[in-house]
């Protein structure tokens, strides 16, 4: 399953990306003491509800366990059951598990004799000296090129892919490296804020299951852990109350406290992110400080906030799109400010500004239709009754992802995907969209298409299925759109405008 995807601009990558020094000794005490705690209440959470059949279980397991031994000759029929016990006592006193704490601290608790010694760097450790150079075949593979175009995938893990498109040629394309992740991922967000340091870097943003948002550096294979955590669970803890047990979780200041569903990067101001969440709230952060600069509370009836989107020309105007029926355009300036709120007929899937004007935005819902909006149409008061530019029955399921054709100022072409499988384009001119194509893609339920900007008629595709693949015809994951003849016939003498 693929939940979101998201283009990295092409020349931005290093050609040739960093490998990331193995985690310090603290570090990697620090990861496994999380990993242990994480484990334990895991374990903890299974035995309360369980204690009965665990408790079978293990009976059935020792049960096993002895019939396995009779059979090996290692006990008798005429044994007791206390002989049983005393094979497995001495047995405990051959692993000498009293002394276990004195080993030689001179061997690292993490391999065995010399071989597995722990080395601050690779360059110090003698087993790899001469492994960091790569064969031209292994360099080709790893090299980045300023024509490639970059795609970062979110399944269970990140993955970026690189995308290769001659001129003339047939399109390749395959995974450059994998970024672990500890939560399933929801939303992605590409930024090139400067955070350590420079003119401008190469991080995409991932927010999850978990209350917090990660950014990770796209120019460092191999890394283990985020450049920058955005807030998150401190610590987690069982109280014991009456009716049983119930958990107490401390959060970072200001940290969501639900997953976090939707995520948008400010172009202008480069260090600020935006972020949607199950907990209600939308918040505003620097990622050069790592801390939240704005919390607003303005979707109601207790339901998720589901997508955000910036303002392409007046970068201060944020819309966020909730399953309370809402959508909402608020003013950083002034965040105080109630702002401006639209009613739709069903729980919002997202959001996006047109990228030819700053007037106009479009929201898609869980019932199959998409609506536009002229927001010098609202009224001043928060609730606007205004009625939308236009409304279309797009999809026969919910509408779970829209993308803009971010070719200016001559085409008004908007992609949806939905849950019916299914994948459209559509002609937004003067406000009467009509169906330019229409496809299935092969990737099940549609949950995230991204059109390129740098080449404005490439869309990403992710789905279900979590299929990536390259095909003019049937099976792709990015669908080259001018291969369908009713797209060439409208845009085929735009193709190579606004290409790098």
């Amino acid at each position: 399953m693929i939940a979101a995807v998201s283009w990295v601009p092409k020349g931005v990558s290093k050609s040739v990306p960093d490998v990331a020094d193995p985690p310090s000794k603290d570090e990697v005490e620090e990861i496994l003491k999380s990993n242990l705690e994480k484990s334990v209440e895991s374990e903890n959470e299974e035995q309360d509800e369980g204690m009965d059949a665990e408790a079978a279980k293990k009976g059935e397991v020792v049960s096993q366990a002895l019939a396995a031994a009779d059979a090996l000759g290692k006990a008798s029929k005429s044994t007791t059951s206390s002989s049983n016990f005393q094979d497995i006592t001495d047995g405990l006193q051959e692993l000498n598990m009293e002394d276990y704490d004195d080993e030689d601290d001179g061997i690292d608790i993490f391999g065995a004799g010399i071989g597995g010694t722990y080395y601050p760097s690779n360059d110090m450790d003698p087993y790899l000296q001469g492994q960091a150079d790569y064969d031209s075949e292994e360099l080709e593979d790893v090299i980045i090129k300023a024509e490639d175009a970059v795609l970062i995938c979110a399944r269970n893990e990140d993955e970026v892919w690189i995308y290769e498109d001659p001129a003339g040629g047939d399109s390749n394309m395959y995974v450059h490296h994998d970024i672990i992740i500890p939560a399933f991922p929801l939303c992605l967000a590409w930024l090139d804020c400067p955070i350590k340091g420079g003119e401008k870097g190469n991080f995409i943003a991932v927010g999850s299951m978990e209350p917090s948002i990660e950014i990770w550096d796209l120019d460092i294979m191999d890394e283990v852990q985020p450049s920058v955590v955005l807030g998150g669970i401190v610590e987690k803890k069982k109280k014991k109350k009456k009716g049983g047990k119930k958990k107490s979780i401390k959060y970072k200041e200001d940290s969501h406290t639900d997953a976090v569903l939707g995520l948008a990067w400010n172009k202008e101001y480069r260090n600020i992110l935006a972020s949607a969440s199950a907990d209600k709230l939308v918040k505003i952060w620097d990622v050069a400080t790592g801390k939240c600069d704005i919390t607003m509370a303005h979707h109601t009836d207790k339901a998720s906030v589901q997508a955000v989107a910036w303002n392409h020309h007046v970068p201060q105007v944020l819309l966020s799109g909730s399953f309370d029926h809402t959508v909402v355009l608020k003013d950083g300036r002034i965040p105080s400010h109630t702002g401006f709120k639209w009613s739709v007929s069903a729980d919002v899937e997202s959001v996006a500004w047109d990228p030819h004007t700053e007037h106009s935005f479009v929201v898609s819902l869980e019932n199959g239709t998409v609506s536009g909006f002229d927001i010098r149409a609202a009224k001043s008061d928060q609730s606007s009754d205004s009625k939308p530019s236009f409304t279309l029955h797009a999809h026969d399921k919910a509408v779970c992802t829209i993308s803009y054709n971010p070719l200016a100022p001559n085409v008004h072409l908007l992609a949806t995907g939905s849950t019916d499988k299914m994948v459209k384009l559509w002609d937004l001119s003067n406000n009467q969209p009509s169906c330019v194509a229409s496809n299935n893609p092969k990737a099940g339920a549609v949950f995230s298409i991204s059109f390129s900007e740098d080449s404005p008629f490439l869309l990403a595709i992710g789905g279900s299925k979590g299929r990536l693949e390259v095909s003019n015809i049937l099976c792709f994951m990015v669908w080259d759109t001018l291969s369908d003849a009713g797209v060439s016939r409208r845009y085929g003498n735009l193709r190579n405008q606004n290409r790098s």
